[in-house]
């Protein structure tokens, strides 16, 4: 679990809710359902009409990755990587295949299916890295849905507002309501910001990261099953791969 994203929650909205106390408001102030559902409502109905059903599903896949984003390049799936190499130099790029059969990780498993297959070094690198840039490109355009929430909801906010104003101005004739209704009005417009500079752009900006973390480590795994294709040392493999962690 990123205990550093968890923590940025609560430090950036904990900032937010201890200001107002400071400042003599009361919490109670910020809270208004009807101004929430507006913002909420309205942002993520702006999303869904502007993204395509795989691209707004895939988003919705990422999400955890803010929590529990995926492995980078590590020293273990080096040595991974060096124990194949060895195998392949000792009993040749077949004896991978009882490997290949009992890998789980699909993006590994091709890998090891086309050594097995006795696929041209070259060959292998760009079917593999024609797979991490397309999954790359199709994660970063799911990405993308959370900054689009980001650029909307401050827009919607200000709309909830609007419409809390009119009915403030359609309740003129009680004029004990009018400060408290105005008020009331201007929360929609707090979360709307609030929202897309505490949350959306956050989650958006994190799952860049996670995504790019992971075709780091999807290109180290290019690098080194190339590496074993051509029939590299392990050790000189070894170097080439560290490469990408130190």
């Amino acid at each position: 679990m990123d205990v550093l994203s968890i923590a940025g929650v609560l430090v950036g909205f904990g900032g937010i809710l201890m200001g107002q106390l400071l400042e003599g408001g009361h919490l109670s102030s910020l809270l208004n359902f009807p101004a929430a559902f507006i913002v909420l409502g309205g942002t993520c109905g702006a999303v869904m009409l502007q993204s395509p059903l795989t691209v707004f599903l895939r988003a919705l896949q990422l999400l955890p990755w803010v929590l529990y984003g995926p492995l980078g390049p590590e020293r273990s799936l080096v040595e991974t990587l060096i124990r194949w190499s060895a195998v392949a130099r000792k009993e040749g790029l077949l004896g991978l295949e009882v490997i290949a059969d009992a890998e789980e990780d699909p993006f590994l498993k091709k890998g090891l299916q086309l050594l097995v297959d006795g696929v041209e070094p070259v060959a292998i690198r760009a079917v593999l890295e024609l797979e991490v840039d397309a999954r790359e490109e199709r994660d970063l355009r799911a990405a993308k849905v959370f900054e689009s929430m980001g650029g909307y909801s401050p827009t919607i906010g200000i709309l909830g507002a609007v419409m809390g104003l009119i009915h403030v101005m359609n309740n003129l004739a009680d004029p004990s309501t009018l400060g408290p209704g105005i008020a009331t009005s201007f929360v929609a417009t707090i979360y709307g910001v609030g929202c897309a500079n505490l949350l959306f752009l956050p989650v958006a900006n994190k799952l860049k990261t996670m995504i790019h973390v992971q075709s780091e480590m999807r290109q180290m795994v290019v690098e080194g099953l190339t590496g074993i294709a051509d029939g590299s040392n392990p050790r000189i493999i070894e170097i080439k791969l560290m490469g990408y962690i130190e």
